[in-house]
């Protein structure tokens, strides 16, 4: 299981980055053309149920508050991830991942990554510089300082969420498009893409949700079996909340469920039949 929790914060964490453009179909994000709605607000908490095959194999938080960074209020993601019961005895992991970002256009000013995976770790800090176009990073483990050039529109793994969550239009979306983004992590600026799969009603610990489903490509060979074998449920409604994600591993599978929320900015949406 390494790393699997940080693949799978990846992926439910920022279904996308900022600005999108389509490799099949005409849905650039122009202002006047994306959804005006407000999506999120501080004080927003989930938790996910993570499943590797029959074990209940950890549980991810994410919560969204106001706070201040350099004098100038901003909203700040936390996100933590942690094995649970049986899977902590085999493969212990404490994940933690932090995001800054400005609270009127969601760019990013500050990310923190400090993972433990079986005794892998990490602790990253990155400070975005969005007129320099440049990302400072700090490793404090090795206790490392680079810089790497950036574009405008970078965002970080959690800013990324928040961002298309307020900045997608839904109505426009057919199903095969695919978007294309640009996501900063790890000290490297990587491609993104998300195909569109169609509206699906997804039985849940809830009830049953309306939702979009999307299929993330991902690199194949390391974690996941093949480029397409990741799935994606998001809410069909004012929230775009994640609400499942299932994964092919190279050994077995792993299922990420909503399993709490509290605080939603928007109506939580159950079909009745």
């Amino acid at each position: 299981m390494e790393h699997t929790i940080s693949y799978i914060m990846l992926i439910w964490i920022c279904l996308s980055v900022g600005p999108i453009m389509t490799a099949e179909a005409d849905l650039v994000m122009a202002s006047e053309d994306v959804s005006d709605i407000d999506a999120y607000k501080a004080g927003e908490w989930f938790e996910f149920r993570i499943h590797y095959g029959i074990f209940n194999a950890s549980y991810a938080t994410l919560e969204l508050v106001k706070d201040t960074l350099q004098k100038q209020e901003v909203y700040h993601a936390k996100g933590y991830g942690r094995t649970t019961g049986l899977a902590r005895w085999f493969f212990k992991v404490e994940d933690r991942y932090e995001s800054y970002f400005d609270m009127s256009d969601g760019r990013p000013y500050r990310f923190i990554r400090k993972i433990d995976e079986g005794g892998y770790t990490k602790d990253i800090e990155v400070n975005f510089d969005h007129e320099q176009q440049k990302a400072y990073v700090n490793d404090k483990k090795h206790q490392k300082k680079t810089t790497f050039d950036v574009n405008q529109d970078i965002h970080d793994m959690l800013s990324a969420f928040y961002y298309l969550r307020n900045n997608y239009n839904t109505k426009d979306l057919v199903v095969g498009d695919t978007l294309e983004m640009k996501l900063f992590f790890d000290e490297e600026t990587f491609p993104f893409r998300l195909k569109y799969l169609g509206k699906e009603r997804l039985k849940s610990r809830f009830g049953k949700i309306e939702c979009l489903k999307f299929t993330p490509y991902v690199q194949s060979g390391r974690v996941f079996k093949e480029s397409e074998s990741l799935t994606v449920w998001v809410s069909n409604d004012d929230n775009r909340i994640p609400i499942r994600i299932e994964a092919g591993l190279m050994i077995g599978s792993i299922k990420a469920d909503l399993n709490a929320f509290k605080g939603l900015r928007n109506p939580f949406k159950i079909v009745v039949d």
